[in-house]
């Protein structure tokens, strides 16, 4: 889901695929492992169908698969394809904390010690 290695189009269809609360709380579900629609289904009142079309959204996104098990066709949640959304988020943050402590030591060095102790102490 980098961009540079499966292109911009895949992190945007999976950023917008989570955007939907049911999505993501079917995402949240599938975390616990694999389910059907009808389980995915059980906790919102919404038709199957709708349920179906968000799945279809998720696997769009490259966010689940869809496997035949008999009779049954669970959903499975690709996990490798969240980490890949944390890294992307996560080389973002690591960015903005480090800007963050530069922006704290800068602050800092103008303040003698005793004083921003003081200061830190009273709020």
């Amino acid at each position: 889901m980098e961009p540079d290695a499966q292109g911009p189009d895949t992190l945007d269809r999976a950023f917008m695929a989570l955007a939907d609360p049911v999505r993501r709380a079917m995402v949240a579900r599938l975390s616990r492992g694999d389910a059907t629609v009808n389980e995915l289904a059980e906790p919102f009142a919404i038709t199957k169908q709708a349920v179906s079309k968000h799945i279809q959204v998720l696997e769009h996104a490259g966010l689940v698969t869809r496997s035949r098990d008999a009779q049954r066709r669970p959903v499975h949640l690709d996990a490798a394809a969240l980490e890949r959304l944390t890294a992307w988020i996560d080389q973002y943050r690591l960015i903005a904390e480090s800007r963050f402590r530069q922006l704290d030591e800068l602050l800092g060095a103008g303040i003698p010690h005793e004083e921003q102790t003081r200061k830190e102490e009273s709020k």
